[in-house]
């Protein structure tokens, strides 16, 4: 479903871009699809994490769309748009192809594999969540649209998320609508420390269960140099707690 109507602020200037293979940074880090500016914060618009599952079991959770997974985004909502589709299949076209595009994806399937979550839920391979059985996979971001300090992705440093109030807020206050909206609740794995901060905080006020989520879960982009250290790390503790929690649901 669509989370909200903000593709019809942007529609004109995306349906307006020249058809390309891919587009550059100066091409859409313009004016024109910029939602925000902070000193050197600027948050831009990309289409797919507009598009919700309100019937998933599984939330992952970034801490905002890369340059790479808003390229795609804006570009598979133009092909959309030249379709004549819909705008809820535009945003969902582009949330199938964006999120987490790349080798992080790969490398999220891997991790999630190794934690046998395919197996607790009846699955042969986690990648079939992003294929054939996306109905129970969410994904979003704890910004949901895509977040640069002087141009470059935000990770979450420089500045602090938890000290930065605008986007803390922000973050806040959207996975707090983003978990309303789901008819389930889900298996929520934070992609990193700084995500997991947010849902300590919702932890900490009762918003959730401890035992829904799966702590200690690393970022899966390749530039995580302390990736699978940390994944090795706490391995064993993360697939115990899917293992927990899916039992508790049954």
């Amino acid at each position: 479903m669509l989370i909200n109507s903000n593709l019809e602020k942007y529609e004109a200037f995306i349906r307006e871009l020249p058809l390309k293979s891919r587009y550059s940074p100066n091409d859409l880090l313009v004016p024109e699809l910029c939602m925000m500016r902070e000193g050197p914060i600027e948050m831009y618009y990309a289409p797919h994490n507009d598009y919700g599952n309100p019937l998933a079991r599984i939330m992952i959770v970034g801490i905002t769309p890369g340059w790479n997974q808003m390229e795609i985004a804006i570009r598979t909502a133009k092909l959309a748009m030249l379709k004549h589709k819909s705008a809820q299949e535009i945003c969902k076209e582009a949330k199938m192809a964006a999120r987490f595009a790349g080798s992080m994806r790969s490398n999220l399937i891997q991790m999630l594999n190794e934690l046998n979550l395919h197996s607790y839920y009846g699955l042969a391979d986690c990648k079939a969540l992003f294929e054939d059985e996306s109905t129970l996979l969410h994904t979003t971001s704890l910004l949901r649209y895509p977040v640069f300090t002087n141009k470059k992705n935000y990770s979450g440093h420089s500045p602090e998320l938890s000290k930065n109030v605008l986007l803390y807020t922000y973050a806040y206050q959207l996975m707090m609508s983003e978990l309303e909206a789901l008819n389930h609740t889900p298996l929520i794995i934070p992609l990193g420390k700084s995500v997991e901060l947010v849902f300590k905080r919702l932890l900490s006020e009762k918003k959730i269960n401890e035992k829904q989520v799966v702590w200690g879960f690393p970022h899966p982009s390749g530039a995580n140099g302390n990736r699978l250290r940390q994944f090795q790390q706490y391995r064993d503790e993360m697939e115990k707690g899917i293992r927990n929690f899916v039992l508790l649901q049954q």
